[in-house]
């Protein structure tokens, strides 16, 4: 069956497994998620079930948040994003979802923002190859050639330098380890994208 979870990346720790070998595990909070709507193929031209975690304020809470939270019966939410391989008779609005919905050996997908990385050169941020490194080169780290077919313009789309880090990133088949349900945590073997404290979406392999 699907399973799918909204929870925040505390950071990272080490655990170890029956056999005496130690497993390095990153722990997420997930607190019990709220049901916020069920899309359905009639009314929004597909199927998913749309989840919301961490309450937000009233006095910063926008007034639509507002009014789609008062239809489940909930808080408006920090956290809100959609998961289309659950199914849709399995849920219900207002239904709060918990981490006991895994259990350890599951196969996940966590999906969250990486971590910004500030400015960076096209060597770092888009691996280019590092030119010659023997005296007299002067050209050590550049981006190389830039116009081959036109020299009075750069095609748009060109990898040069520049913000890095900071994109949606998704991290397949890792394997949950174990489950606290009385601190509401996942401990997921390896690590996941983003910082600690950041949002993280958790979803079992279709």
């Amino acid at each position: 069956m699907a399973k799918g979870i909204l929870g925040r990346k505390i950071g990272m720790t080490q655990v170890f497994s029956d056999n005496g070998d130690v497993v390095p595990v990153t722990v997420v909070q997930a607190d019990p998620n709220i049901v916020m709507q069920l899309k359905t193929q009639e009314n929004d031209g597909y199927d998913a079930v749309q989840l919301g975690t961490d309450d937000k304020k009233q006095q910063r809470a926008l007034k639509p948040e507002k009014g789609h939270a008062e239809k489940a019966g909930t808080a408006p939410k920090r956290y809100v994003r959609e998961f289309r391989n659950l199914k849709l008779a399995d849920h219900e609005v207002g239904q709060e979802v918990s981490v006991n919905t895994f259990a350890a050996g599951d196969t996940i997908d966590v999906t969250g923002v990486s971590k910004g990385k500030g400015f960076q050169g096209s060597i770092k941020r888009h691996n280019y190859s590092i030119g010659p490194k023997s005296h007299g080169s002067r050209y050590h780290r550049g981006s190389g050639a830039l116009g081959p077919i036109d020299t009075s313009k750069v095609a748009p789309g060109t990898k040069l330098p520049g913000q890095m880090g900071g994109n949606q990133v998704t991290v397949r088949n890792l394997e949950v380890v174990q489950i606290d349900e009385g601190r509401n945590l996942l401990l997921i073997k390896g690590n996941v994208p983003g910082p600690k404290k950041g949002y993280v979406k958790v979803k079992s392999v279709d």
